[in-house]
């Protein structure tokens, strides 16, 4: 398998640039090709039915040659080596890819279903399911090619598969903040062991209209690994910090927006069902005409 240690030591020695530090790295698409571990921990390991049931499913999407990428807690055990129990195994894919997913397991004796229209489909056989996913539940986060590109390869029950790549990883994971669920670990975790794989610029234009939560994540990292800090590029901070001085120098919004729904619509259906806010999504001109 190969490791970026070994990458390095074949690579061309033109290939290396200067980072921040002066440490020389190579250029992200060269780091991103770099292939994920196997997961082989112990508590991830499924039961044996179940494990057969995702090797069948990951081998004929294999087969299928539809992209898909493999994401969650296999994915996050590929970049990072965490060792947890899960239910199922989750695959993204483009919206017009999973519908094709769906057909092609139904073709092959699969039952299937398409949970909610808006971001989640199920290949199931009793109760053992894998979930393709195609976007975010509260939150615009859909699939696009860009996903695909430098994805890096692993083997996951006898299949070889790509996993989503480190960046697309936190931003499908940056606003599920639930009481029943929180991933801010996950994300935590992945800025860690995968920094120089992250694409930040693309990370930063992904979370433009909320780039808030990324200074929140940030700051969270900072926090958690003092020692570390460095691992986040300083010029990101800075703007990011930036944003929030010039934010505290304009008046407060004059609308009442809850924008807690798009981290969990349960947690604060209060503020808007009874204190007086708005939904932070949905049809905006609509909200202003009933005012």
């Amino acid at each position: 398998m190969l490791t970026l240690q070994s990458v390095r030591s074949g690579a061309d020695a033109s290939a290396w640039v200067r980072d921040g530090t002066g440490r020389s790295r190579l250029p992200l698409r060269r780091r991103m090709a770099t292939q994920a571990r196997k997961p082989n921990g112990s508590l991830i390991q499924p039961p044996p039915a179940a494990e057969a049931f995702y090797s069948e499913v990951l081998q004929l999407m294999a087969r299928s040659r539809i992209p898909f990428l493999v994401s969650g807690t296999y994915a996050l055990a590929s970049y990072t080596g965490i060792d947890r129990p899960t239910k199922d195994v989750d695959v993204f894919a483009k919206a017009g890819d999973a519908l094709k997913l769906l057909s092609y397991f139904r073709d092959h004796g699969f039952a299937v279903e398409t949970v909610d229209e808006r971001w989640l489909n199920r290949i199931t056989r009793d109760e053992l399911f894998v979930d393709v996913i195609t976007n975010m539940p509260t939150v615009t986060t859909h699939v696009t090619d860009d996903w695909f590109v430098d994805a890096p390869e692993s083997e996951l029950f006898g299949a070889r598969v790509k996993l989503v790549p480190p960046t697309q990883f936190i931003w499908s994971k940056i606003f599920v903040q639930d009481h029943h669920r929180y991933d801010g670990a996950d994300v935590t975790h992945m800025i860690l062991k995968c920094h120089d794989r992250i694409d930040w610029k693309m990370l930063l234009s992904h979370m433009e209209l909320y780039w808030e939560v990324l200074l929140m994540a940030l700051l969270n990292f900072r926090f958690i690994y003092p020692s570390e800090r460095h691992r986040v590029p300083r010029w990101l901070m800075e703007e990011l910090l930036d944003r929030l001085t010039a934010q505290m120098m304009v008046k407060p919004p004059g609308k009442r927006v809850c924008r807690g729904r798009i981290f969990s619509p349960r947690d604060y259906g209060i503020d808007v069902e009874q204190w007086g806010f708005s939904e932070a999504v949905g049809n905006l001109e609509e909200q202003y005409a009933a005012d």
